[in-house]
């Protein structure tokens, strides 16, 4: 091989070996990111009976319960009078589920069943025929089938065990959906509506559009920081679907705002890499008050009646730590508070006292949310 035939050699891997030293790009699937306006879930709601319950159903103060059996057995051509009833083995509940965008007339859904009167388990129990509506008022769906609860009673009267919810089960595919849902269809234009409201990334999601399908007009603007509007290209007019695939497939880097989590509750706090601390010593300490009372009885007189009286003893104890510091520079990130509230033995709550007192104090260039 002369040099000649090298040189080619080489030059034909050039492109691929500069596409390897190139950085991964880094994004996220448009799908994500954004949701399609008009294709959303339906929320239904229907009331129904749960019965062949083992006497753990309502009882007969529950009125609803007794005229709700009431009327189904005069449907079915069975009279009887509501006060000739025991309604120990039903229940009533409440039927809920959710129906997806799109959802075609036969699909099967799964159903939650909640216990509305008194009833103490739905363990066995069977959902009679219920029909679920929509927010309209019109029937999207019908349920039934028997109840599988997460959980369990066990035993009798005081000596029982209770696991979990027994008066929440679920029914598996136990919903059949009626009617078509309700859901928007794709016309001309696509709106593309940011799971997460940010001017920045919409501008960002509009620029990937229109740069991946490139037009003599924009097809892609930023209507506002939550919602894109993306005109559909001519050659995908017939092929709507197919040109939302191709939308989902893109890869766009969301900007996110600086933001710091604190759960006061589980003591948990979670920061983000782009959160910035201005120069700010930090002092802290803790003060700890301790109150301690003890109960002595006196002892009675020899040969007396006189009953032995119980006097309290009271003690206070305070102990004040030692200050501990900690020196911020300019441009301090996130990992070097943490270190260095570490490194002075701070705790968990020690933390989340710091941060609230320096966003209080103007330090901290996030944003703080506390739940």
């Amino acid at each position: 091989m002369n040099m000649k035939s090298v040189l080619c050699f080489l030059l034909s891997f050039a492109p691929i070996l500069s596409a390897m030293q190139q950085p991964e790009a880094r994004g996220v699937r448009l799908k994500d990111l954004v949701t399609i306006e008009g294709v959303r879930t339906n929320q239904l709601l229907g009331y129904g009976l749960v019965v062949g319950l083992n006497g753990t159903g309502d009882r007969q103060q529950t009125v609803f319960s007794v005229q709700s059996l009431t009327n189904l057995l005069q449907r079915m051509g069975v009279s009887v009078n509501p006060s000739a009833i025991t309604i120990k083995n039903t229940a009533s509940v409440l039927v809920t589920a959710t129906l997806p965008a799109y959802a075609q007339p036969g699909t099967s859904l799964d159903a939650t069943v909640a216990a509305i009167g008194d009833a103490s388990n739905l363990q066995g129990g069977l959902l009679v025929l219920t029909t679920l509506k929509g927010i309209n008022g019109q029937v999207y769906g019908t349920a039934q089938g028997p109840v599988v609860t997460g959980g369990f009673v066990a035993g009798r009267s005081a000596n029982s065990a209770t696991v979990n919810h027994p008066t929440v089960g679920r029914i598996p595919n136990g919903v059949s959906v009626e009617r078509l849902a309700p859901s928007v269809a794709i016309g001309d234009t696509v709106h593309l509506q940011l799971r997460e409201a940010d001017f920045t990334t919409a501008a960002r999601v509009a620029e990937v559009v229109n740069r991946h399908f490139p037009s003599a007009a924009a097809l892609a603007h930023p209507e506002n920081s939550a919602l894109v509007s993306v005109a559909v290209p001519p050659q995908y007019s017939a092929r709507s679907i197919e040109f939302i695939s191709e939308l989902e497939r893109l890869s766009v880097e969301p900007d996110r705002v600086a933001r710091v989590v604190v759960n006061e509750r589980t003591g948990t706090v979670v920061l983000g890499k782009d959160v910035r601390i201005a120069p700010v010593a930090i002092m802290h300490g803790n003060l700890t008050v301790e109150i301690q009372t003890t109960y002595t009885a006196t002892e009675p007189v020899p040969f007396s009646s006189t009953p032995p009286v119980v006097v309290p003893q009271t003690t206070v104890a305070a102990k004040d730590e030692k200050t501990r510091n900690v020196v911020l520079k300019d441009g301090a990130t996130v990992e070097e508070l943490v270190k260095s509230l570490a490194s002075i033995g701070s705790t968990t709550r020690d933390v989340i006292a710091i941060l609230q007192n320096l966003r209080a104090a103007g330090a901290l260039d996030a944003e703080l949310d506390v739940i």
